[in-house]
């Protein structure tokens, strides 16, 4: 009879642990997230956003879109001619309140860098980008889905 009690004691305090791990994921951008292609809505590419001390990045895992661009051709710094899957396309974003600023992104279908912000939407099932040049207003949002 003991030993059913301390087992159904460790599965209930593990499921806890479990339930306040997930709550703590989706607090927080740090995960796998799909994006979109912006003229044609179709899935483009798995992003690994990661924190390290406070700061966030994110490298492309997998391409899904097949016509896109596997070497980055277009960028203008380190990474031209570097292969797209394993870079780094996001870079310095920091926690201010409930979004995340201060950042880079890289689009390596232009090779263009925008200054990026992010905010979670739908309880952490969502992401919205917005990356623009100069200020918010001259950018555009895209959303990303947290890959289960």
């Amino acid at each position: 009879m003991k030993k059913q009690h301390l087992f159904t004691i460790t599965a209930g305090m593990l499921c806890l642990c479990a339930t306040q791990i997930s709550a703590e994921t989706l607090d927080s951008i740090a995960g796998s997230w799909k994006t979109f292609d912006d003229d044609t809505n179709q899935p483009a590419a798995i992003v690994q956003i990661s924190e390290k001390n406070g700061v966030f990045s994110g490298l492309i895992t997998k391409l899904l879109d097949p016509s896109a661009p596997t070497i980055c051709d277009k960028c203008t710094d380190a990474r031209k001619g570097k292969p797209v899957m394993g870079m780094e396309i996001l870079s310095n974003l920091k926690k201010t309140g409930d979004s995340y600023s201060g950042g880079q992104i890289l689009d390596p279908d232009d090779g263009e860098i925008y200054r990026a912000e992010m905010k979670l939407k739908d309880q952490g099932s969502k992401l919205d980008l917005r990356a623009y040049i100069g200020i918010p207003l001259l950018g555009r949002t895209q959303t990303w889905i947290r890959e289960k």
